[in-house]
Order: structure tokens, then C-alpha cells, then sequence
């Protein structure tokens, strides 16, 4: 029998990938996802799936243990304000009620040392998919203009400090200000917000927050992130290589190509 790999699964498209990618690596794939976040369409390509209310870790726990998982991933996204109405069980909520802080990193971090203590090995998602991490370099045709590097090199360790607080992963600048920063709506409303205020001509920044653990949450960016960025007369996306996962590459730069939107892959250290 091949062996079963657990995916934690949030929405979008990353949990379908990472199924199939342990699928091509000779591994049976046993799903759990969430109402009212996870696709229903996942279970076509898990060989066994079930949906939870967010919160439920017990029968979260109970039910990779009955399907024989040792080792677990978590993959895809939360609705953030949705997830606000939660309603968690006992243990969630000896969790939840333990941390100081309760930003995104935090409370991945507090959920990951529960599932450890269960016995559950942890791995990287983007390990079953490494084609999904951004490769380094300008990846559209377009460089960026002299003013909006100025302006990346700017934002760069703004943003870094910010992930220090567990804020957000990204951040909106023009001529040296900072326009717009992501907190609980997510990065399609903070692109949206920072066009409506900073006007075209602004450049986003997206980079996992420092020391980050790379097996809970790596900042992404895609096909919708780039329409948002064009819609909004935007200049430039700064992200970070290696640490982003950059979906529908392809398309995704096709489309910047065509609006003249540069896309720019960057190491840590940059700035």
C-alpha cells in the first residue's frame, strides 16, 4: 500500500497541486478542508477527503489518525474575516486562548506544535510542488524604471519590518510613502485599496515575514494578483525568490507583459 500524505487544505488551487504532486511522487493522498474555505471539488483528485468546520482540531486530529497519516502538510488559503467566526472546540480554544498574539504566523506556529505533539510530521507543501517557488530575476520583459526601484528598494525592509510584527505579508509605496498595508482583508483588497489611494504608478511588495516558518504559510501570488495589479496602474511587483509560490507563472506574465507591468524576483538580503 502506498503511503498516506495529509493535506490541511485552506482554498485556491494549492491543495489540488500539492494532491497531485504527491500523487506523481508515488504517495495516497488523505484531504481535510473546511467549509465555507475549501473547494468540494478537491475530493475528486484525494483518495479520501471530509470537510470541517474550522476549529474542529479534534475530529481534525481524529480523522488523519484513522486514515494512517503520518506525515502532514497544510496548503491553501483562509478567509481571514471569515475566519473570525470560528468556533472552536475544546482544544482549538486552549490554543487559541494561550497566545499573546494572535497574528497569522502565530497561530500557524501554536496549530503546528499541536500537531506535532500528536505525532504528526510536518513538510513543506511547496516541497511536493518545488516548480510553484518563484525563480530569481526580472521575470517579465519589462525592468522596472530607475523611480521604481528607488521606491522597491524603499518598501523592501519596510515590509520585512512589518512581517516582524505579524502584520502582513504585503505592503503598497509611491514616491517614498507607504500607501497601503495588508491586515485582515488579504492581498487582492490591499492592492485595490492602495490604487484607490496612491493612484497608477505604485509598486507592491510581497515577502514572507522574517524567520517565518517556510511549512505553514509562504506569501503567493497569481493570475488574480497580477489582474489586480494592472487594473490598479500599477508599476511593479516586488516578491521574494524561492519563498514565493508564483501560480499560473505563465499566463500570469503574459498578462504583465501586456500592460507593461514589470515583475521583479528578489533575494532576501536585498536593499
Amino acid at each position: 500500500m502506498p503511503e498516506h500524505i495529509g493535506i490541511i487544505a485552506g482554498g485556491g488551487q494549492f491543495p489540488r497541486l500539492v494532491a497531485q504532486g504527491a500523487h506523481e511522487a508515488g504517495l495516497s493522498v488523505a484531504a481535510c478542508g473546511f467549509h465555507g474555505h475549501t473547494d468540494p471539488a478537491l475530493a475528486q483528485y484525494v483518495d479520501v477527503f471530509q470537510l470541517l468546520h474550522l476549529g474542529q482540531l479534534n475530529k481534525l486530529l481524529a480523522y488523519f489518525h484513522q486514515q494512517g497519516v503520518r506525515r502532514l502538510c497544510l496548503a491553501g488559503t483562509i478567509n481571514k474575516p471569515r475566519a473570525l467566526d470560528f468556533r472552536p472546540d475544546w482544544r482549538a480554544s486552549r490554543v487559541v486562548f494561550s497566545l499573546r498574539a494572535k497574528g497569522d504566523d502565530s497561530l500557524l506556529r501554536a496549530v503546528l506544535g499541536e500537531l506535532e505533539k500528536e505525532g504528526f510530521e510536518m513538510l513543506s507543501a511547496a516541497d511536493l510542488v518545488p516548480s510553484l517557488r518563484c525563480p530569481p530575476g526580472t521575470l517579465t520583459r519589462r525592468d522596472p524604471a530607475p523611480e521604481t526601484w528607488a521606491d522597491i528598494r524603499y518598501a523592501w525592509p519596510v515590509a520585512a519590518g512589518m512581517g516582524r510584527f505579524d502584520i502582513g505579508q504585503c505592503l503598497v509605496a509611491r514616491q517614498g510613502m507607504v500607501i497601503a498595508v495588508e491586515c485582515l482583508e488579504g492581498t487582492d483588497a490591499t492592492l485595490k485599496r492602495g490604487a484607490e489611494l496612491g493612484g497608477k504608478g505604485c509598486v507592491a511588495v510581497k515577502i514572507a515575514k522574517p524567520g517565518q516558518d517556510e511549512r505553514v504559510d509562504l506569501p503567493s501570488v497569481g493570475l488574480t494578483t497580477i489582474q489586480n495589479l494592472v487594473e490598479g496602474g500599477y508599476a511593479a511587483l516586488a516578491i521574494q525568490a524561492g519563498k514565493t509560490l508564483f501560480f499560473d507563472r505563465e499566463a500570469s506574465l503574459a498578462l504583465a507583459d501586456r500592460h507593461k507591468l514589470a515583475i521583479v524576483a528578489l533575494p532576501d538580503n536585498f536593499a
